[in-house]
């Protein structure tokens, strides 16, 4: 996880500016407040960004709370669950072939 690394916070433009520049295809998210993401895994690479809200995302490296323009890379078949904030969360996400 890599956190927010600008004085200003993040902004809906400024992610996918941040993803079209490394070459990606994004795509939006949210959820509602508690929402779950039981352990699953997928075949590619996944980069999220958290835009607003919180999400914690368990993996086999640990525990990660993601907040206001955090990011989190999870390498392709890494089991990982998640748990939405009491606020919700709104995410941006792309796939690294």
């Amino acid at each position: 996880m890599t956190p927010w690394p600008f004085a200003e916070p993040p902004s809906e433009e400024r992610l996918e500016r941040l993803l079209r520049d490394e070459g990606l295809a994004l795509r939006w998210w949210s959820n509602g407040p508690s929402d779950r993401y039981g352990r699953h895994e997928h075949p590619y690479f996944k980069v999220l960004y958290c835009l607003s809200g919180s999400i914690r995302f368990t993996t086999p490296a640990g525990e990660f709370e993601l907040g206001p323009g955090a990011r989190l890379e999870i390498p392709s078949r890494t089991p990982h669950a998640a748990i939405v904030g009491p606020r919700g969360v709104r995410c941006v996400e792309a796939a690294r072939p």
